[in-house]
C-alpha cells in the first residue's frame, strides 16, 4: 500500500510503501528500542558540531541556501542534494518509527520512501527575498502540523496494539499517518529547504 502523491502543484510529493498485513510482531513490540540507533544516526546530521551553528536548521542546510538565493539568486546544487538526502533519510526513519513498515531504515535511497521535488532550475524560478520570511510565514502551519502529529501518534499507538494482537495495520490509519508526514514534508520544503514559493495547504 502506498500513499498517493499530493495534488498540490509545486510542492514536495510523498509516497511511502506501507506494510498492512503479515506484520512482524516481535520487532513491533521492541520498535521503541530498535529505532534508537537510526535516530542517533539521523541526529548526527542535525548536530551543530558537524555543520556549524550558523549553517543548519533542523538538519537542513538552511543558511547557506538562504544566503546564496538572496545574494546570488541561485540554489547551490550541493546544498540541494544534501537537503534532499537528509529529508529522505528522515522519512525512512520516521516510517519505521511510526510502524508503517517493518523494513529497517536504510542509510541509502530505496523504494520504501519516494519524494518528488518541484523543479527549481538552480533557484532562478524562486523569489530572492521570500527565503528571509518563509520560516516566519509558516508559523500557522507549524501549529496545525503539531495537532496533526498528536493525532497521528495516538493512531500509531492504536495501530501498535492492533499489530501485536492481529499482525495487521489499518489502511485508514496508514493513510492518515502518511498524509501527516507528507504535510510536514511540504512545510519543510517551503520553510527550510526553500524549494518552493507556493504556500502549502493546511489540508492533509
Amino acid at each position: 500500500m502506498a500513499a498517493e502523491p499530493t495534488n498540490q502543484a509545486n510542492q514536495i510529493r510523498t509516497q511511502i510503501n506501507v506494510d498492512l498485513t503479515n506484520r512482524d510482531k516481535q520487532t513491533a513490540l521492541l520498535r521503541i528500542f530498535l529505532v534508537i540507533p537510526p535516530l542517533i544516526f539521523l541526529f548526527t546530521f542535525s548536530s551543530n558540531v558537524n555543520v556549524g551553528i550558523f549553517a543548519s536548521v533542523g538538519g537542513f542546510l538552511f543558511f547557506p541556501s538562504l544566503l546564496a538565493m538572496v545574494f546570488r539568486g541561485v540554489y547551490p546544487s550541493y546544498c540541494l542534494a544534501y537537503n534532499k538526502a537528509y529529508l529522505s533519510l528522515s522519512n525512512r526513519v520516521t516510517a519505521y518509527m511510526l510502524l508503517l513498515t517493518d523494513q529497517y531504515p536504510s542509510i541509502e535511497e530505496n523504494s520504501s520512501v519516494t519524494l518528488t521535488y518541484p523543479e527549481i532550475d538552480g533557484g532562478k524560478k524562486l523569489s530572492r527575498g521570500m527565503p528571509l520570511v518563509k520560516w516566519f510565514l509558516a508559523i500557522p502551519l507549524y501549529v496545525v502540523g503539531i495537532i496533526y502529529a498528536v493525532v497521528a501518534f495516538v493512531l500509531t499507538f492504536v495501530a501498535w496494539i492492533n499489530i501485536l494482537l492481529k499482525g495487521t495495520y489499518s489502511e485508514k490509519t496508514a493513510e492518515f499517518v502518511v498524509n501527516v508526514i507528507a504535510f510536514w514534508n511540504r512545510v519543510y520544503g517551503y520553510a527550510f529547504m526553500l524549494v518552493t514559493d507556493d504556500y502549502p495547504s493546511f489540508v492533509l
